[in-house]
């Protein structure tokens, strides 16, 4: 992964990237690759990254690509937090008309 990413640019985030393996937000682009390395190989700490999101007011969560095994953890880690699945094109036409879960967006 470090060499995959030797030769890209990542730029600060223009909204906040909780790093799995922190379970943090990160900013600094050198701290965003050294932990996309981490993850590979460290251990995610999934339920502590959604607590923390959770404990800052996220409430709706996006599971994008196949599956929807962390959209279903989602429900479990934070009281009424919503999770949802976007995994085919139906998924994201759905989306992007703003409607999900029966709610509108």
């Amino acid at each position: 992964m470090a060499e995959a990413l030797a030769n890209v640019t990542v730029r600060p985030p223009a909204v906040p990237v909780v790093a799995n393996v922190v379970a943090r937000p990160v900013a600094d682009p050198a701290d965003i690759v050294r932990r996309l390395v981490e993850q590979v190989t460290g251990t995610v700490r999934w339920r502590d990254s959604v607590a923390y999101m959770a404990a800052q007011g996220v409430t709706a969560f996006y599971e994008v690509g196949t599956g929807k095994v962390l959209s279903g953890l989602v429900k479990r880690i934070a009281d009424g937090a919503i999770g949802v699945a976007i995994g085919s094109p139906d998924d994201v036409a759905t989306y992007r008309a703003g409607r999900h879960a029966g709610q509108r967006i």
